[in-house]
């Protein structure tokens, strides 16, 4: 199976992954597989970044970011954010500067954490999320096969009254993989502000054979109900040396 970075297309230009259960992991593994220059950072909060990266870290204001990443020098791998004041965290760098970041040319491809999750499996957006870099190539929405079968629940999903309102699942009930499928597809849910940019959904945590039915199912289902991709890829992230386990194609 090809890397997920192949699979995605996601070599140049500027990626943002939004949703649940596993955008930090698919842009790890993107940073892991791209020969570099490469930038990785977020919009929104995010935790420190990874140690197992040999990353040129540049954590300062937002107005001194630009003129503090030229004065760094390019690197392979870089990973940039504004300071915050929650311990084990930073916060997230502007839209704007991102994109100005992105166009001076210092990075091949720049990958973006653009919303957050509080760790569950499944979310849909506010009316103000995602928050994406203006004019991003690739959306990457992320959910978890993890969440495929479970009643819908605190647990399980972030914003669970929108994820209620977009994929008509009530609270209790179990999110079926046409319901997860009508989450990928909705322009209300993963598909929300992408209009312009390319669109490549990831079902992550696709672990055993049961999961992948599921992932299989719901990739099918939002394949059929949206023109805007044409393919979901499935992953099992915590085997990074085999990432991919499948791709669902229309």
């Amino acid at each position: 199976m090809n890397a997920l970075i192949d699979v995605l297309e996601a070599r140049e230009g500027l990626v943002c992954a939004v949703g649940a259960g596993g955008k930090k992991s698919v842009l790890y593994q993107l940073v892991r597989e791209h020969p570099g220059p490469v930038a990785l950072t977020s919009t929104a909060h995010t935790t420190e970044f990874p140690a197992e990266f040999a990353l040129q870290q540049i954590i300062t204001d937002d107005a001194k970011l630009q003129e503090q990443l030229r004065a760094a020098g390019r690197s392979r791998q870089t990973a940039y954010a504004c300071p915050s004041d929650k311990p084990g965290r930073h916060a997230g760098v502007s839209p704007a500067t991102i994109r100005a970041i992105h166009d001076s040319g210092a990075f091949a491809a720049t990958y973006v954490k653009a919303d957050g999750a509080r760790m569950r499996w499944i979310k849909a957006p506010s009316p103000d999320e995602p928050i994406l870099v203006p004019g991003a190539d690739l959306v990457i929405p992320v959910v978890s096969a993890r969440a495929i079968g479970e009643p819908l629940s605190e647990r399980v999903a972030h914003r669970i009254e929108r994820v209620a309102a977009v994929t008509g699942v009530a609270p209790g009930e179990p999110l079926t993989p046409e319901a997860v499928g009508k989450l990928l597809a909705s322009e209300q849910g993963s598909l929300q502000f992408t209009a312009g940019a390319r669109v490549a959904p990831v079902i992550n945590m696709v672990d055993n054979e049961e999961r992948e039915e599921k992932a299989r199912a719901a990739a099918t289902a939002a394949i059929a109900m949206t023109s805007r991709f044409d393919r979901v890829v499935l992953c099992c992230l915590r085997r990074p040396e085999r990432p991919v386990v499948a791709v669902v194609t229309g």
